[in-house]
């Protein structure tokens, strides 16, 4: 038994990583060919970076945070390293009371807690219409939650793209593919202190 514990640790710093993006149309690449969607995006970056790993697509379009819980367990299968953890956009859009969201991103992440699996959380922010107090209560949520675990924040997935015409579908939500590019450039240093907390290990 005491051999058991050093040679997983030892393996996890040599051997390919396995992350799983869990999220919704942001993750899935709505409106983009296969190859433009973010986690596909992803891993062609982090490979370019010497980092040996695989970034799985588990983004379902339209899913809010309780969907994602509802499914989590068969989205995210045994072996996979990490979590990318991108949810409540839609929860925002429909304006789902913020401790609903906090509430289900919260049993996630427990979830993949108990299952030994870490979790990097992509924040999301409230519309300018949804009202100041929305606002600020929508926002707390990721903060919150990634202080209570102890998890590695991207404060807002959709940095440097929201608002910006020139990187968004026409329906002015989705990122086109040079809009997934910037998302992965501004998560990119986030994703690889992530890698490097689980190759240190538990």
């Amino acid at each position: 038994m005491t051999l058991v514990t050093p040679l997983r640790a030892q393996d996890i710093k040599t051997r390919p990583l396995t992350l799983v993006a869990l999220g919704d149309s942001l993750t899935a690449g709505y409106g983009l060919p296969a190859d433009a969607a973010f986690p596909v995006q992803l891993e062609a970056a982090l490979k370019a970076k010497g980092q040996a790993v695989t970034v799985a697509n588990a983004g379902v379009s339209g899913d809010t945070t309780t969907g994602g819980l509802d499914r989590v367990e068969w989205s995210v299968p045994d072996g996979t390293d990490g979590v990318i953890l991108e949810l409540g956009a839609n929860d925002m859009l429909r304006g789902t009371d913020p401790a609903v969201t906090e509430k289900a991103l919260d049993a996630i992440i427990a979830k993949l807690k108990a299952r030994g699996i870490p979790v990097l959380l992509a924040g999301m922010r409230a519309a300018p219409n949804l009202g100041p107090d929305y606002g600020k209560r929508f926002d707390a949520i990721y903060p919150k939650l990634a202080e209570r675990y102890g998890l590695i924040l991207y404060p807002f997935f959709l940095d440097g793209v929201a608002g910006d015409r020139s990187l968004t579908l026409a329906d002015g939500l989705h990122p086109t593919r040079a809009g997934v590019t910037r998302v992965v450039a501004g998560i990119l240093p986030s994703v690889e202190a992530f890698l490097t907390r689980l190759r240190q290990g538990p």
